[in-house]
């Protein structure tokens, strides 16, 4: 039998209830550490105050309005008989709505995000500002824009709050018609 240190026989055999110790207060500190506590962060957290000059507000369509308006859309598209795709976007452009309409073309949803996000940008409907390109013909190169006459801005006191743009029918006069439709329909 081999001899061992009195080292060896301090790791391996007393070592064991050594380790189990050890283990025990490992366990001890961790469930200490798992009770709640105020942290630093927790106790330098700030209350929002909505009279804080620093807080902007905006006003916005309800998702609620926002389909409303874009289902109005899409029927005084099928009631001319037409097939169209609709977009409503909020005040910074992001997509709200989007419906595809039965038989509307497979451009027509991205066309209605991009005259949406047109008209909402300028605050006008996009057959007006298709005219303008004749004095600033570098509009037409603003990313995700698109002048055909389709798009229609939805304003609260003025500001532009969102809009709605239309897709697929035969002529932008036709799109922008049941645009404003759709605006006409958050006024009920």
């Amino acid at each position: 039998m081999k001899k061992t240190s009195a080292r060896t026989r301090v790791l391996t055999g007393t070592g064991t209830v050594a380790a189990a110790a050890l283990a025990a207060a490992t366990a001890g500190a961790v469930s200490a550490s798992a009770q709640p506590s105020e942290t630093p962060a927790a106790a330098s957290a700030v209350k929002a105050d909505t009279q804080n000059r620093n807080l902007a507000q905006t006003t916005g369509l309800t998702i609620e309005a926002a389909t409303r308006a874009a289902q109005a859309t899409l029927d005084a598209a099928a009631r001319a008989g037409q097939h169209v795709s609709v977009a409503v976007v909020d005040r910074d452009g992001v997509t709200r709505v989007l419906l595809k309409g039965d038989g509307a073309g497979p451009q027509s949803p991205e066309s209605a995000e991009r005259k949406a996000f047109t008209a909402v940008s300028w605050n006008a409907p996009t057959s007006e500002l298709a005219k303008r390109l004749a004095q600033a013909p570098n509009l037409k190169d603003v990313p995700g824009t698109l002048f055909l006459a389709g798009g229609a801005p939805v304003q609260s006191k003025g500001a532009p709050v969102a809009a709605i743009g239309v897709a697929g029918a035969p002529s932008g006069d036709l799109d922008e018609q049941f645009a404003q439709a759709g605006v006409a329909a958050l006024a009920r």
